[in-house]
């Protein structure tokens, strides 16, 4: 099952590292290295909100997601992105950026640096979004029950979430973006912060909504496609379950993308912290999101979400706190191995969380734990 689900990660981890010493030398052998290891750990979290949505999808939306899903997540976001950043600050065409990239890497990392307020704003405000409309629902399974209860019945509050996440962009643009870290000093960039902040919220609402609306109807053409299934079956005809979910599969699949792009912001940024070459930051952060891609489906064939019921709220919670980071990197510079551990960790205490709680109930099913009236209680997190 492992070799099956991670089996193209590892050819592909094979295949990157054994170019990279050839083409470069050790030394980039080792950086490529770093980064795989930079983008699994800052992914993580991805993985597992990917999982809660990929789980709705069937076999063959599952495939194009690992395969021409992997392609968008690898040259979409690793390769194109950083050179997009560069083209537009720059005003020029992508092929002088790659150039500018290979010839002059110290002036590729200013514009860099340069964008990274746009960048920190857009990718912030799309990640508290989600953040934001996770805390806010009412769920039957809490892990922090302290917090999340009171904050689901905030949430019957319409459009909370959104004056929320304007007011935190506010506060911001006057603060962070008066002093904002740039390659020539620290400069005002309230405005672009406004703008790219408004922007990544737009996404996240058009995107998203799309997403729910047809979500919703899944189980709707679920069951028409049920039905049509056990017709067809009944006239002796094939079956083919390439339409199964449709149009949402389609537009989750679309939601995917735009997660995993908003995710793969911090590495990349995080990325020019090590090496400012851009073919192997493509590769290092490549061969990290193939894990990604890997991992995601291993959360979902083996039910890891049901087992461990809280590693989606550890999730939810490490993407709320890479939200308020990038915000935070706006004007200060935080090191990419804090941000990767903030996810780690909150990811792990999740799990351990679920394990506890999956002992709880054993014990209370053998009638040597809390009684009846308690298990509400142990389910909740509490």
């Amino acid at each position: 099952m492992v070799l099956k689900t991670f089996g193209w990660s590892f050819a592909v981890t094979a295949l990157g590292l054994a170019f990279a010493a050839w083409q470069w030398g050790w030394e980039a052998f080792g950086i490529v290295l770093i980064l795989s290891i930079l983008e699994i750990s800052l992914s993580f979290d991805n993985a597992v909100v990917n999982a809660g949505i990929l789980k709705k999808m069937n076999a063959f939306w599952q495939k194009i997601f690992l395969t021409i899903g992997i392609l968008i997540a690898v040259f979409g976001m690793r390769l194109v992105f950083p050179v997009a950043i560069v083209a537009i600050s720059a005003k020029v065409g992508p092929i002088e950026a790659i150039q500018l990239a290979m010839d002059k890497p110290q002036q590729y990392e200013a514009l860099v640096t340069d964008a990274h307020p746009a960048i920190a704003a857009f990718g912030g405000m799309f990640l508290l979004m989600i953040f934001l409309d996770f805390i806010f629902e009412d769920r039957d399974i809490k892990w922090l029950g302290w917090l999340e209860r009171p904050l689901a019945k905030l949430g019957k509050v319409d459009m909370l979430s959104v004056c929320i996440a304007l007011i935190v962009l506010l506060f911001t643009a006057m603060t962070f973006a008066t002093h904002a870290h740039t390659s020539t000093g620290y400069q005002d960039k309230s405005a672009t912060v406004l703008l790219s902040g408004v922007a990544g919220l737009i996404t996240y609402l058009v995107v998203g909504g799309l997403s729910s609306h047809f979500e919703n109807k899944i189980e709707e053409e679920e069951e028409r496609e049920h039905e049509e299934e056990e017709k067809a079956k009944a006239e002796g005809k094939d079956v083919s379950a390439v339409g199964l979910a449709g149009k949402a599969a389609f537009f989750l699949f679309l939601y995917l993308e735009v997660l995993d792009a908003s995710f793969s912001f911090d590495g990349v940024i995080g990325a020019f912290a090590i090496t400012n070459h851009i073919f192997w930051m493509a590769l290092g952060l490549g061969i990290g999101a193939m894990y990604v891609r890997s991992l995601t489906v291993y959360l979902v064939r083996q039910g890891t979400l049901d087992d461990y019921v809280y590693l989606e709220h550890g999730a939810h919670y490490a993407i709320g706190a890479l939200a308020a980071i990038l915000l935070i990197t706006i004007e200060h510079q935080i090191s990419e191995f804090i941000t990767g551990l903030v996810g780690v960790f909150l990811i792990a205490a999740s799990f351990w969380s679920s394990i506890r709680r999956n002992k709880a109930l054993a014990a209370a099913e053998g009638g040597d734990g809390p009684a009846s009236g308690d298990k509400t209680e142990v389910q909740s997190g509490v």
